[in-house]
């Protein structure tokens, strides 16, 4: 007898086609093609954000280059494109054999170089060194980074790859400890003069961290040989007070070469070497680190450099202290000026940045 509904009964052991109704040909293509569509689409989307997230990755945060493969002269030929008359025969540092058997001659007095102070530093040196560590003058590819103390490293977590480098080369009292998720724990150098020597230099160097002095003006070496052999503190000629207790290894002190001073502001900066004293500009710390690393890395990258808008009255311009563009009012720098020759060296690819500019 024939079912009302127009099913039919099942026997034993035939397929139960209840469970798993019957799709005509037509549909079941149909449904075919739309579920293809929709993954279509889902893989797209997918490919979509690796590709936004790597881009914005590599814009942000460039990851070094692998470590088998080392552009070796390739800073040397685009520096030259910047630096007239370029050279790496300069030695670093400053040596006490050219000031005790050769009296080696200086065109300019400080910043621009060493005429008049030679006599100071016959003892400054003989109790200091100028010889880079083993460790790095051996390496046969060095890759530094120059991290500047600008307010854009704060929540950056640049710190891990900062510390991948080489060489990383800081300024003056930016601090690290604290601060190690931003920028890193590890310092190689670290740039300062004396009314920048309000840091620890235990605390916020590694052990072998070289303490290199800038030297702007004679004062400057009487303060660091007062420093170092405890002797009567220097406490006129600053613009600001140095520290008078500065617990640092003299065998890790060294001074470095005013003519790097001299080719940051004579050739990066266009500077007369001789200027007005009401009118006197200077190149930054900052600057003039990039302008070292030029001389010595096989790769320079950046960090934390750069200003805020100068319309912005408010934004700090540094990572770790509440000042703002308007403390550089009357200070001897033209950051403007620094800032056009940071971007002609991004131009060129002579250095790379890893933090906006």
């Amino acid at each position: 007898m024939e079912d009302p509904g127009g099913s039919c009964e099942v026997t034993s052991g035939s397929r139960d086609e209840s469970s798993s109704p019957r799709v005509t040909p037509p549909l079941a293509i149909k449904m075919i093609k739309s579920r293809g569509k929709i993954l279509g689409v889902l893989a797209l989307f997918l490919v979509m954000v690796w590709y936004s997230i790597s881009r914005e990755d590599s814009f942000y945060f460039p990851l070094q280059e692998n470590k088998t493969t080392c552009p070796v002269g390739e800073v040397e030929k685009k520096a030259a494109q910047l630096i007239a008359n370029y050279t790496r025969d300069r030695p670093l540092f400053l040596q006490l054999k050219d000031y005790f058997w050769v009296r080696t001659p200086s065109l300019y007095e400080l910043p621009y170089g060493t005429k008049g102070s030679e006599d100071i530093l016959l003892r400054l040196l003989s109790v200091t060194s100028y010889a880079m560590p083993e460790s790095i003058q051996s390496l046969k590819c060095r890759r530094c980074a120059v991290v500047g103390n600008g307010h854009r490293l704060r929540n950056s977590s640049m710190g891990e790859t900062i510390n991948t480098y080489d060489v990383v080369i800081r300024l003056n009292n930016a601090p690290v400890h604290g601060y190690e998720q931003d920028v890193g724990s590890k310092t190689t150098m670290r740039l300062f003069y004396p009314e920048s020597a309000h840091f620890n230099p235990r605390r916020e160097n590694d052990p072998d961290t070289l303490l290199v002095l800038v030297p702007f003006k004679p004062m400057d070496f009487q303060w660091l040989e007062a420093i170092l052999n405890d002797k009567k503190r220097v406490r006129k000629g600053f613009w600001k007070q140095p520290p008078l207790i500065w617990d640092a290894n003299p065998e890790q002190v060294r001074i470095l070469n005013p003519y790097y001073m001299e080719v940051t502001a004579a050739k990066l900066l266009n500077l007369p070497m001789k200027q007005p004293r009401k009118v006197k500009q200077k190149p930054t710390t900052g600057l003039l680190a990039i302008t070292l690393a030029l001389h010595f890395c096989d790769l320079v990258h950046i960090a934390g450099f750069g200003y805020p808008d100068s319309a912005d009255k408010k934004q700090t311009i540094h990572y770790y202290e509440q000042i703002t563009l308007k403390s550089m009012a009357t200070s001897e720098h033209n950051v403007s000026h620094e800032a056009l020759a940071i971007k002609r060296m991004l131009e060129l690819g002579l250095v790379r940045n890893l933090t906006y500019f």
